[in-house]
């Protein structure tokens, strides 16, 4: 049953359903809030995380904030919130390339370095690469030499990139944390239909979700509050970020469908330059990569509450828009084996922490910096590279509406934003 929305931060006459409460918790001995998001559409998957084991509780020492609730929480600190929920989202994921540019002990381990950083209430990341063995379908495959050499791998076009690891990776993403992946990126058709497939039947074998393809919306329930996450980008195995039309209509049935709803996007060109965010559309090799604040835009005014961002390869500013947050870039997470450039701010990356009320109104956030170490795995950043060059992106791009950061990585909405 939808009941009137009177929650600060909430647009005017967006409905909400009646929910449970949902802990948020405070991160460190720093308040850091985290996040959630929600959804729902034509073809709808929908999960729930109820019914499953209740986690250990331990006695709180209840740190001094003047927002925080002293009770109980997993994690043993005080509650930011009751009713919120957390969500946290990564950028771009490679873990190898199969079959000669794997991680050392099958991948074992992989994400060990940001498990910690990455827990939340529903964990994201988008996928940029088929789980599937080889289709003999892929992307990049050139025409054979006349005499090949005897098991040597099969040749690819010049300035070409392809990618796929063994299904057996889906494990590694499951024990990071993860929840559920997004497949709409350039690299989701790598090896075809079959490989893109082959990935989701890849993640269902380890409990994983995923979203992004055509009116794909998912649906996932956390304690009472429907989340629901639909994934976008311009390639034709995804929602596109183009018809804007099209955009607002299939939010619009999200939004009717689940108490907040969480857009995943792989939009904008790509390189070490494209750091800033701009009007108009953005062209990278020929394609039309979106228009990235308009897309964003029409999002949110169509019911989105978080809007998750990722392609460019680099970290790119944030803002708010009608109260609720806009992440254009969170760059790269993971490049296993070399796969990804990791030389300067190619290689810095971000877990990105949101704490929402069930309408999706804005509780707080955290950034935390990433980089990806000398094999290309993800490692929480001591230098805070990545959040220094977001503080000054939201500042340079978005001098009212930006994000505010402080040196902790804390997000704040600015006193404009509504």
């Amino acid at each position: 049953m939808y009941e009137a929305n009177g929650m600060d931060g909430a647009r005017p006459g967006r409905p909400r359903r009646s929910v449970a409460a949902r802990t948020l918790f405070v991160t460190g001995v720093s308040l850091a809030a985290l996040l959630v998001g929600g959804l729902g559409a034509a073809a709808v998957v929908e999960l729930s995380n109820e019914g499953q084991a209740a986690p250990v509780w331990r006695a709180a020492a209840p740190i001094a904030t003047p927002t925080a609730t002293p009770g109980p929480s997993p994690t043993g600190e005080p509650r930011l919130d009751e009713q919120a929920i957390s969500l946290s989202a990564t950028g771009d994921i490679i873990m190898g390339d199969a079959p000669g540019r794997l991680p050392p002990a099958g991948g074992k381990g992989f994400f060990d370095g940001v498990k910690q950083a990455l827990a939340a209430d529903l964990v994201m990341g988008n996928l940029e690469e088929p789980l599937t063995d080889d289709t003999g379908t892929a992307k990049c495959k050139a025409t054979p030499p006349a005499d090949p050499t005897p098991g040597a791998p099969p040749p690819k076009r010049s300035g070409c990139h392809q990618f796929r690891a063994p299904p057996s990776y889906a494990a590694h993403l499951r024990d990071a944390g993860f929840e559920l992946l997004n497949q709409a990126n350039n690299h989701g058709y790598d090896y075809g239909e079959a490989g893109y497939r082959n990935t989701q039947a890849a993640l269902r074998k380890h409990g994983l979700k995923h979203t992004g393809a055509p009116d794909e919306i998912t649906v996932i329930t956390v304690d009472g509050v429907r989340v629901a996450v639909l994934g976008f980008s311009s390639y034709r195995w995804s929602n596109s970020l183009i018809d804007l039309g099209a955009v607002t209509k299939v939010v619009q049935r999200a939004s009717a469908m689940a108490d907040i709803v969480v857009v995943q996007v792989h939009m904008g060109a790509e390189g070490s330059d494209r750091i800033h965010v701009r009007p108009g559309t953005e062209i990278f090799l020929g394609e039309n990569r979106g228009d990235p604040v308009r897309f964003s835009h029409t999002a949110i005014d169509s019911g989105a509450d978080l809007v998750v961002g990722h392609g460019p390869h680099v970290m790119r500013g944030m803002e708010f828009y009608r109260g609720r947050l806009i992440a254009y870039s969170l760059g790269n997470f993971a490049g296993g084996a070399g796969t990804l450039n990791n030389s300067g701010r190619l290689g810095w990356g971000a877990v990105l922490k949101v704490s929402l009320r069930p309408d999706g109104g804005w509780v707080g956030g955290q950034f935390i910096s990433t980089y990806m170490d000398g094999g290309g795995k993800p490692v929480t950043d001591p230098r805070r590279r990545g959040l220094d060059l977001v503080r000054g992106l939201c500042k340079s791009d978005f001098p009212k509406a930006g994000a505010r950061l402080d040196a902790d990585g804390r997000i704040q909405a600015p006193p404009a934003a509504g």
